[in-house]
């Protein structure tokens, strides 16, 4: 497949298929060999159609008549994530959600391996956290290309997010997931994920507010 095809993969078929992995792997557990577009459908919590248009952009899954092999179609999934190897991960920001996050096994189970983590706090430069000593962030450049680190997780406050990005960037870093609520400025071809949870809460407030509206509710 050539990289031009992967341009038009839409972001929200990249997030369903994050979930697709997640129930593969749920069932692959239960002892679960086969499965109908159907039944992953009402998994996921999606319509038969859309599966197997988010799949047909990495080519032909399944046996008609049959279903999806689910073993096959997770490693399939995983690999066109990307999630077929190991990445280092650095953390800058060691509040309470940075040392949720150090301390998050999920995480190195799901193949994302936290290597460094990295303050301008000088009382928690030399704390050890999930059994990594904090480093200073003036540091953060020459640490993370010794570690072999291609993907860097804020959790600064807003204020000091840019100037994080500024290190991981300096240090070559290759993309970045943003828990400070802030935007950062990156080069173009250094992909940058945001999470914000009051997001997610403000969408919940519009949906309940709709339904009451409605009488729904």
């Amino acid at each position: 497949m050539s990289h031009h095809k992967y341009d038009r993969i839409p972001r929200a078929t990249i997030s369903r298929l994050a979930i697709y992995v997640q129930e593969l792997e749920g069932m692959e557990q239960q002892g679960v060999k086969v499965v109908s577009s159907e039944k992953l459908a009402v998994s996921c919590g999606v319509n038969p159609s859309q599966i197997r248009k988010d799949l047909a952009y990495f080519g032909e899954f399944g046996v008609r008549g049959v279903g999806y092999y689910v073993f096959e179609l997770k490693e399939a999934i995983k690999q066109s994530l990307g999630l077929d190897r190991t990445w280092n991960v650095v953390l800058v920001g060691v509040g309470n959600l940075g040392r949720a996050l150090l301390r998050h096994g999920v995480l190195r189970k799901r193949g994302f391996i936290i290597v460094g983590a990295f303050d301008c706090d000088p009382f928690k430069i030399g704390e050890e956290i999930a059994g990594l000593e904090v480093i200073c962030s003036s540091k953060l450049p020459d640490k993370t290309k010794e570690l072999s680190v291609e993907i860097g997780i804020i959790t600064t406050p807003p204020e000091r997010a840019q100037r994080a990005a500024n290190y991981l960037l300096e240090a070559g870093i290759k993309g970045i997931v943003n828990f400070a609520p802030a935007r950062i400025n990156t080069p173009p071809n250094v992909s940058v994920e945001y999470v914000d949870f009051i997001h997610h809460l403000f969408s919940v407030a519009f949906n309940i507010s709709q339904n009451q509206a409605k009488g729904l509710i």
